[in-house]
């Protein structure tokens, strides 16, 4: 066992799993726990995130990812600002079905993104180190946003990367109401689901956007 991996931490994580009513394989597991492993060990020398503890590493990086998944169909999903793959990687590992692209342009997140892939086993997650607005490979069904910007920025520069029917799921705190406000002509909040972390007091939301015919 990874030093990293104590049995409080993993104790977490079960616990956590079992409040969001998500069934996870003894293999998903194994993975997320080698992903937070992974994550501390790279985060001390490359300061991929601003969480250390990896305790709280459970709740505010793989739980936060996890609590989305209800929402998370694809079947093409694409991590818009994923950072060091959060929170695709966690999806790709909990909804294996999924096809995951992880876009974001820091060469050290897309390089941890890389071998997190490779020492989980992950088949169905492509790493991309690009600007958003350089990326082609298009359309996917749904974007994701987790910390990536505003919302009007974010469906702006991806406008072209979603497919038609398709919905962007932006991750936010609480107040998201004067983004809501600014999003360009043609595009809507089509749901709003407060998110239940558990082990985080603080307040997440998933805001769902689609477009909407204009006349």
């Amino acid at each position: 066992m990874s030093q990293t991996l104590t049995p409080t931490i993993e104790r977490r994580l079960d616990e956590g799993l079992a409040r969001l009513e998500l069934a996870v394989e003894p293999a998903q597991r194994d993975q997320l726990l080698a992903l937070l492993a992974l994550l501390h060990k790279w985060n001390r020398a490359y300061n991929l995130t601003a969480v250390r503890d990896p305790l709280a590493m459970v709740s505010r990086h793989l739980l936060d990812s996890a609590a989305v998944l209800p929402w998370v169909r694809g079947p093409r999903l694409l991590d818009v600002g994923a950072g060091p793959g959060l929170p695709g990687l966690v999806l790709a590992i909990l909804a294996p079905q999924l096809e995951v692209s992880l876009l974001d342009s820091n060469g050290k997140k897309v390089r941890f993104q890389r071998q997190a892939v490779l020492e989980l086993g992950l088949t169905n997650v492509t790493p991309v180190q690009a600007r958003v607005e350089a990326h082609r490979d298009a359309p996917f069904d749904q974007l994701i946003s987790r910390a990536f910007a505003s919302l009007a920025d974010f469906v702006t520069l991806t406008e072209g990367l979603l497919a038609e029917g398709g919905e962007w799921l932006a991750m936010k705190g609480p107040a998201a109401d004067e983004e809501l406000e600014a999003l360009p002509p043609g595009v809507r909040l089509n749901a709003r689901h407060e998110l239940a972390v558990p082990f985080d007091e603080s307040q997440r939301q998933l805001l769902i956007l689609q477009r909407y015919p204009t006349t």
